[in-house]
């Protein structure tokens, strides 16, 4: 069965670096696309960026780009979100999700598109 699972969530200070990661299995991952969201209590949930089945092209939200990166390894069927310079305003449960999905714009494909969601990591920055 196809699932998807974070880790790599926790409690950091503002400044600070975080690796989040999402494991795939049931499903042939290097010919999925990943995508990356979080959403604060109350908030609607945004997307943050993504990545191709390949890896070759990644998009981000704009209020993060230079901060987050986006990565995957095919080989260990994972991908990773690297989380830099955090901000209190980052805090939030973020959620990878996947699907077979490609795109030719510089956004990624809306949320409803992707089928196939893990179970949140929770990320809180604060001092």
């Amino acid at each position: 069965q196809l699932q998807v699972v974070e880790s790599g969530g926790g409690l950091v200070q503002p400044g600070g670096s975080l690796r989040l990661s999402c494991a795939g299995s049931g499903f042939p991952f290097d010919v999925y696309a990943i995508g990356w969201f979080r959403q604060a209590p109350g908030k609607e949930r945004e997307g943050l960026g993504c990545i191709s089945s390949s890896g070759s092209s990644t998009n981000y939200l704009d209020s993060v780009k230079g901060r987050f990166t986006i990565s995957r390894d095919n080989a260990k069927n994972t991908a990773y979100l690297q989380l830099s310079n955090l901000r209190p305003e980052d805090t939030g449960v973020y959620y990878c999700a996947t699907d077979r999905l490609s795109w030719y714009s510089t956004t990624c494909p809306a949320e409803k598109r992707w089928d196939y969601w893990g179970q949140g990591t929770q990320v809180t920055v604060s001092t």
